[in-house]
């Protein structure tokens, strides 16, 4: 099985990609990289996940946007549940510019066999696609009291915020179940266009990840957003396909 996280760009341009593999009872990095355009990186997808290659796709990006207007319940839903964190999803609604990107990509990946898995069996085997916030699987697996804020603010404390979570990734990611080791190198971007670079990758290991976690615990240790009525027990595939969902690990 394999395991995909696209940080992609909204409006095209470049993007973060990472595949890992499950093999050995253990998670491996078979490759990161940042794309120039969606065209490289859908070769990069049909490279790493031919059709008969088992494998998720994680992205960060909103792939179903049912609302004319306003932001999605999943969106909104975030909000809720992730605020006191200083998180929550960007809002989407079919007049956002990125809107016909972002879900002309999720299309792409249904024709290449990738179906939405709001709900899932645990190491089920398939090609499956689900929309993640890297933000709330930082939050979940390194215990944050707040997002790390490497998006925005000076250069020098975007550098700063940016070690932090490779450290954290690093560290940590070891010790969770799947388990994977990363070894990222110590040295640190000193230009804007480098660290967003970076910033790119980091972004789409998490996806990755989050790809794998789903897919090794399925609901018993992730929220799944956008089903009108949120609640622990899960609802039918259909109602997320509706609305649109983001899948979140708990904490």
């Amino acid at each position: 099985m394999r395991f995909l996280g696209i940080d992609l760009a909204w409006k095209g341009g470049a993007s973060g990609y990472c595949c890992l593999q499950w093999q050995a009872q253990h998670l491996e990095i078979v490759c990161v990289d940042r794309s120039r355009d969606t065209d490289e990186l859908l070769a990069w997808i049909d490279r790493d996940a031919p059709f008969s290659q088992a494998a998720m796709v994680a992205v960060d990006a909103p792939l179903i946007i049912p609302n004319l207007r306003g932001m999605r319940t999943c969106d909104r839903q975030s909000h809720q549940l992730l605020g006191r964190y200083h998180a929550g999803c960007y809002p989407a609604n079919q007049q956002s510019p990125f809107a016909q990107h972002t879900t002309g990509f999720s299309q792409a990946l249904r024709q290449r066999g990738f179906h939405h898995a709001p709900t899932i069996t645990p190491q089920e085997r398939g090609r499956f696609q689900i929309e993640v916030f890297p933000h709330a699987t930082a939050i979940a697996l390194f215990q944050l009291d707040q997002i790390i804020q490497y998006k925005k603010g000076r250069l020098a404390e975007r550098i700063r915020e940016l070690a932090r979570l490779r450290d954290l990734m690093t560290a940590h990611l070891r010790h969770c179940e799947p388990p994977l080791m990363l070894q990222i190198e110590a040295g640190m971007p000193t230009t804007g266009r480098d660290l967003k670079a970076l910033e790119d990758q980091l972004d789409a290991i998490l996806c990755a990840y989050t790809a794998a976690y789903w897919w090794y615990w399925g609901r018993d240790r992730h929220w799944v957003l956008g089903s009108e009525s949120f609640s622990p027990e899960p609802a039918a595939t259909d109602a997320y396909i509706k609305t649109g969902y983001i899948v979140v690990p708990r904490p």
